[in-house]
């Protein structure tokens, strides 16, 4: 064989492999195309979070600026979409006060959430003698002497949307609940309140959560 042939040989690999590199990336363009069209066509939408009500186990400030919390609360979530499914892969609950952590995080268990299907969790939030700023526990006895304290459920953790056979990637779920919880302080007799047990007090809430995805 010539030296002519080996070249003209060489050319042929060449464009070859050419070829088969432009198929490979126009086959990837066309897969992700086809996610954006998707995507673009059915617009998942984030789903609707409401606190329904939260008990009351302890929630004691002691010296020096310690918050002991025990509250169990009731949270569901509704996924308004028609054709999409919703997997909660690892999500956390946890309770603050003006924006401090007070509670361990507890992890909610992993869920999948079908076409306008309604999901439905009761975790307990527990925090031990928890240090807080010195400001925030003025603020704390301040708001038990009124007799309303404001209490944040938040809300952590990673989503993927379902849409047929195809499983998105992970988004990132933030959920913020405001708990108005009353404790009817001197300034305040409303207290909206049920006893349910030795010191526990359980409060009807229904409010809308703040939902970023």
């Amino acid at each position: 064989m010539s030296a002519k042939d080996c070249g003209h040989h060489e050319d042929e690999r060449k464009k070859l492999h050419r070829h088969l590199f432009a198929a490979l990336i126009g086959f990837i363009i066309l897969i992700l195309f086809i996610i954006l069209l998707i995507y673009l066509i059915l617009r998942p939408t984030k789903p609707h979070f409401v606190l329904q009500d939260a008990t009351v186990y302890g929630f004691n400030l002691s010296s020096p600026n310690l918050l002991t919390t025990n509250i169990q609360i009731t949270i569901s979530s509704r996924n308004p979409n028609e054709r999409i499914g919703i997997y909660y892969d690892r999500v956390d609950v946890y309770a603050s006060y003006h924006s401090q952590q007070i509670t361990l995080p507890t992890l909610l268990p992993p869920t999948y959430q079908g076409h306008k299907d309604i999901a439905v969790w009761s975790p307990f939030l527990n925090g031990d003698t928890v240090p807080v700023a010195p400001y925030l526990a003025v603020s704390l006895n301040q708001d038990q002497f009124a007799g309303t304290v404001l209490v944040n459920i938040k809300i952590d953790g990673r989503i993927r949307w379902k849409v047929g056979t195809f499983v998105s990637g992970k988004y990132h779920l933030f959920v913020n609940c405001p708990a108005y919880i009353n404790f009817g302080g001197k300034n305040n007799n409303n207290n909206n309140g049920v006893a349910v047990g030795a010191g526990a007090m359980k409060y009807q809430l229904i409010m809308d959560c703040h939902v970023d995805v």
